[in-house]
C-alpha cells in the first residue's frame, strides 16, 4: 500500500500564494493571458536565463471543448514570454496509451501556433528524447512502491523552467484535473497508468520531483470552455470565459476547484500537497488577484463515470483489485487500451461528442478555434 503517512521534505509556506483570475473574451484573450501572468508575478517565478518548457495538455487527439490546451492559451503564453525576453521556448507534448500526440497537436491547432512563432515541438514519446533514471531526494508517497526497480524521467527536463497549460475540467478519478496533473504526462512514461490506483499520492510525488529539477514552475489554466462531468474527455462543455495563472500549482488547482464548486481540501491530491508544504490548498491562504471569486460556484459534478472508467474503477478500487497486475501490467494489458478507444472514439465521439463540438463551433470561442 502507498505510504500516505510520510511527509515530503519541503519548506513551510512563508507567505500567501498569489493566483490571478481574469475574465476574458475571444477578442481580448491573448492580451488577457499576458495580463494574468503578470498579475501573478510570473517573472519572479521563472528565471529568464533558463530555457522554458511549454507543457501542453492533450487529453484526446480529437478536438473537444475544454479537453486539451487551447491554441489561444498557448499563443498568449508564447507572446507574453517572448515580449519579456524569454528566448528559448520548447513546446512539449506527450501521448498516452490511448492518445496520439502528433495527431493531437494538429487537430487541437497547437502545431499551427508553433509554426506561427517558429517553434519546434518536442514529443516525449519518440527519439531523440532520452529518458534517464531518477532517484528523488524527497520521500515518495507512492512512486517508489509502484516502481520498486526505479523509474525514468526526460533528461531534457533538468534545469529548464516549465509552464503548465491545463484546462478547467473535472476528472473521473481525481474530481478535477489541472496544473498538478499536467505533470503526469510529462514526467512518467507509458507505464504511468500503473499509478492510477494511487493517483493522488502520485501527483504529490511528481510535484516534489518538479521542485527538484525545474528552476521555475508556473501554470496558466484555460477556462474559456470548461468541462463538467466524466472528464477528461466525455464532458459537457460550458462557456466560462476564465483565465487562471499562478506559480503555486496547488493554489492554482485549489482556485480552479473552488470556482467549479468543490471544496479544494476535499480533493485528496490538493489536501496532501497542502499538508506536505508543497503549496496552499486552503482558499483563505491564497491571494486571489484580478476578479472576486468569493461567490463563484459553477456546481460542476466531479467523479462521474463512463462505461470505460467504471470498468477501471472495479480494477483499481473494487472487487477486481487482486487482478490489477494481471489485467493492466502484463502482456494482456492492451485489451484495456482497445476497450477505451472503442468506447471514446468509435462510440462516444461519433454519437455524442461530434454533435456537441458542432454546437461549440457556433460560439465566439468556436469561431476563434476555427481561425487557427
Amino acid at each position: 500500500m502507498p505510504r500516505t503517512d510520510r511527509k515530503a521534505s519541503s519548506a513551510p509556506r512563508a507567505a500567501k500564494s498569489k493566483v490571478a483570475v481574469l475574465y476574458t473574451t475571444p477578442e481580448s484573450v491573448l492580451d488577457d493571458v499576458s495580463r494574468a501572468m503578470r498579475l501573478a508575478d510570473y517573472r519572479s517565478a521563472l528565471p529568464a536565463d533558463a530555457a522554458t518548457l511549454l507543457k501542453i495538455n492533450i487529453s484526446w487527439q480529437h478536438y473537444y471543448p475544454a479537453c486539451s490546451t487551447t491554441p489561444w492559451q498557448l499563443e498568449g503564453v508564447i507572446r507574453a514570454l517572448r515580449n519579456d525576453g524569454y528566448g528559448d521556448l520548447i513546446p512539449t507534448h506527450n501521448g498516452t496509451v490511448v492518445v496520439d500526440p502528433v495527431e493531437g497537436s494538429i487537430k487541437n491547432r497547437h502545431k499551427a501556433v508553433e509554426d506561427r512563432y517558429g517553434l519546434e515541438s518536442v514529443f516525449l514519446d519518440f527519439p531523440p528524447v532520452e529518458w534517464t533514471p531518477y532517484r528523488p531526494k524527497a520521500k515518495m508517497l507512492a512512486l517508489d512502491e509502484i516502481y520498486p526497480e526505479g523509474f525514468e524521467i526526460p533528461k531534457m527536463f533538468f534545469g529548464k523552467n516549465v509552464v503548465h497549460l491545463p484546462t478547467m475540467k473535472t476528472h473521473v478519478f481525481t474530481t478535477i484535473t489541472g496544473a498538478m496533473k499536467n505533470a503526469f504526462g510529462g514526467l512518467l512514461n507509458r507505464k504511468r497508468h500503473w499509478t492510477h490506483s494511487v493517483i493522488h499520492e502520485t501527483l504529490v510525488d511528481l510535484l516534489n520531483i518538479q521542485k527538484e529539477i525545474h528552476p521555475g514552475i508556473f501554470a496558466v489554466t484555460d477556462g474559456t470552455f470548461a468541462g463538467d462531468g466524466p472528464g477528461p474527455r466525455a464532458m459537457r462543455w460550458h462557456e466560462k470565459n476564465v483565465i487562471i495563472a499562478g506559480a503555486d500549482q496547488v493554489s492554482v488547482d485549489a482556485v480552479s476547484a473552488k470556482m467549479m464548486g468543490f471544496d479544494p481540501m476535499s480533493i485528496e491530491f490538493i489536501r496532501l500537497a497542502h499538508e506536505t508544504g508543497l503549496g496552499a490548498g486552503e482558499i483563505g491562504e491564497i491571494d486571489v488577484v484580478g476578479e472576486d471569486i468569493s461567490g463563484v460556484n459553477w456546481r460542476f459534478e466531479g467523479g462521474q463515470s463512463t462505461l470505460a472508467s467504471r470498468g477501471q474503477r472495479l480494477i483499481y478500487w473494487g472487487p477486481l483489485k487482486p487482478l490489477e497486475k494481471a489485467l493492466l501490467r502484463s502482456p494482456i494489458a492492451p485489451w484495456s487500451f482497445v476497450a477505451s478507444n472503442l468506447y471514446h472514439n468509435a462510440y462516444w465521439l461519433r454519437f455524442i461528442g461530434r454533435r456537441r463540438v458542432r454546437e461549440a463551433m457556433k460560439t465566439g470561442w468556436g469561431r476563434l478555434f476555427q481561425s487557427y
